[in-house]
């Protein structure tokens, strides 16, 4: 593993701000890496992530196929593997290979975890209902992992046509109402 296990009911806290994930599929010996922002928390527990994936995408029929998958949360470390990921297809290219991306096995799922990620939420297909007109898979995180020794993880968030914005300052907001 990549880490240490991280309690399911907090994993709505890993994907809450919005960051841009990598996605990563297997099925029938291939494996593949997709970049992906559009996705959102639907559920605390068991916690349930929706995500488009569009059906030209080669990591749709593995994901489809396999009905697993690990959802990676990169840092800006590795934000120029992370374009580069998304600016390529798996169909023609080992993106673990080429991006210099390291595979490590999951423990609930076929799909490996990314290792050079801060966090990892191993997932299965829960919700297939909304696939075929807006490629919407819900999936149920079955396992959380996040990096214990990154403290304020600054992650990447997709801002169109090539920007990204950079997060990593936490502030606490509580309401003092009387």
């Amino acid at each position: 593993m990549t880490g240490k296990s991280f309690p399911l009911s907090r994993a709505y806290s890993l994907l809450e701000p919005g960051p841009v994930a990598l996605l990563t599929t297997a099925f029938g010996g291939r494996t593949n890496i997709m970049t992906m922002s559009w996705h959102t928390m639907m559920e605390f527990e068991p916690p349930l992530v929706g995500c488009i994936i569009s059906e030209s995408n080669y990591s749709f029929g593995l994901l489809e196929s396999s009905k697993e998958c690990v959802i990676n949360i990169p840092t800006v470390e590795i934000a120029e593997k992370v374009a580069a990921c998304g600016n390529s297809s798996g169909a023609d290219t080992d993106k673990f290979e080429k991006f210099g991306l390291t595979a490590v096995p999951a423990s609930q799922v076929g799909a490996p975890l990314i290792k050079e990620c801060y966090a990892q939420l191993e997932c299965r297909v829960s919700d297939t209902r909304m696939v075929a007109d807006y490629g919407l898979f819900v999936l149920e995180v079955v396992k959380a992992w996040v990096d214990p020794t990154i403290k304020n993880p600054r992650t990447i968030h997709h801002r169109g046509r090539g920007s990204f914005m950079v997060a990593g300052e936490t502030i606490r907001l509580r309401s003092k109402m009387k």
